[in-house]
């Protein structure tokens, strides 16, 4: 039988399907105490619309596994981060042709320039603070004129 915690962390990102809730971070903790399986998540950002889908995604992965009696918890601190991407993560969305944020571990650098994930280009531009959904900006790149979403670091 697959852990309550693998099947957790395989449920994929309802916004960057590519990568999965344990990739990015969100999946802080799986614990079953007596059958019952207590899940805790953290949103990328407090009005993240994708919660409620990931939670469904959440129920219904472990229901499928056997697992009925879920609880989960949403818990605020500590407060998720661009750094609890994970690195296959980042290779995931880059592979995907959406640039990830710089590397873990530090404070946020300010960007000057963003390495293109699909031409491996550095001549690019940011077209808008607003892409495809709240937590990814959109960029151009200049050397093969394509455009691609940027995971905004946090």
């Amino acid at each position: 039988m697959v852990s309550a915690f693998d099947v957790a962390a395989a449920v994929v990102d309802p916004e960057l399907r590519v990568v999965t809730i344990a990739d990015l971070g969100i999946l802080r903790d799986v614990t079953v105490d007596a059958g019952r399986v207590t899940v805790t998540i953290t949103p990328t950002y407090s009005g993240c619309p994708a919660m409620d889908v990931i939670r469904a995604d959440i129920r219904r992965a472990l229901a499928a596994a056997g697992h009925d009696d879920v609880e989960i918890v949403t818990a605020l601190r500590p407060a998720w981060s661009t750094d609890l991407i994970s690195e296959s993560g980042r290779s995931k969305l880059a592979a995907a042709g959406i640039a990830p944020p710089g590397p873990a571990g530090g404070p946020v650098a300010l960007t000057l320039r963003v390495r293109c994930p699909r031409c491996g280009g550095c001549d690019t531009e940011e077209l808008s603070r607003f892409g495809s959904t709240a937590c990814k900006a959109l960029w151009r790149c200049r050397a093969c004129a394509e455009p691609f979403d940027r995971v905004k670091p946090l």
